[in-house]
């Protein structure tokens, strides 16, 4: 079955190739001829997620799926949460994003956050939402090189590592994204 996986994000398309498995042939945007930056201005991540697999599916008539990841710090009031790629500003930096991060955090014992992925999905003119979220803390610095985005500088609970000092089968094994796709699979293997 193919399955446009609505991102150009090469990271986020070997993340969740892997958890697919071979009975699905996963296309990303530039594969399908979509070369538009899709629009997030939602206020919420399902918001997000609907809005761009609505655009792919009603331009280019392929199940699809998209997703929105939103890290919530807690003693932030939740922040960044919906605006988590662009917390720094619109050139969506992952150094500048955490930098800020950890300057607001700076005199805070509480480090509590949390990863939330919502995806929605686009199968056969039917429209379905999976949500995955782990637990965590933020580092008091950046630990690690492997991952992106937040990734050296939150460690999931019942975990010592960062994300980005996990491989990339270890983080899959726990993350946010990783449990929404698997719901997302789970569905597409009993629906197919």
């Amino acid at each position: 079955m193919k399955l446009c996986f609505a991102t150009n994000n090469p990271n986020k398309i070997k993340e969740v190739s892997q958890l697919l498995g071979e009975k699905f042939e996963l296309l990303g945007l530039k594969d399908i001829g979509c070369n538009e930056e899709l629009r997030e201005d939602q206020s919420t991540l399902e918001g997000n997620a609907q809005q761009k697999a609505e655009y792919i599916f009603d331009h280019y008539h392929i199940n699809c799926f998209a997703d929105d990841t939103g890290l919530e710090v807690e003693t932030l009031n939740n922040e960044p949460g919906v605006f988590s790629a662009r917390y720094a500003g619109p050139q969506r930096s992952d150094e500048d994003n955490m930098a800020l991060l950890l300057e607001r955090l700076n005199s805070s014992d509480n480090r509590k956050a949390r990863f939330r992925t919502v995806i929605c999905a686009f199968i056969q003119n039917q429209k379905h939402f999976f949500e995955g979220t782990v637990e965590g803390e933020i580092a008091k610095a950046h630990n690690g090189n492997q991952g992106f985005g937040y990734d050296p500088i939150f460690i999931p609970k019942g975990y010592s590592q960062t994300f980005a000092q996990m491989s990339l089968a270890e983080k899959n094994k726990i993350s946010h994204r990783s449990i929404a796709v698997k719901k997302l699979v789970e569905f597409l293997k009993t629906n197919s």
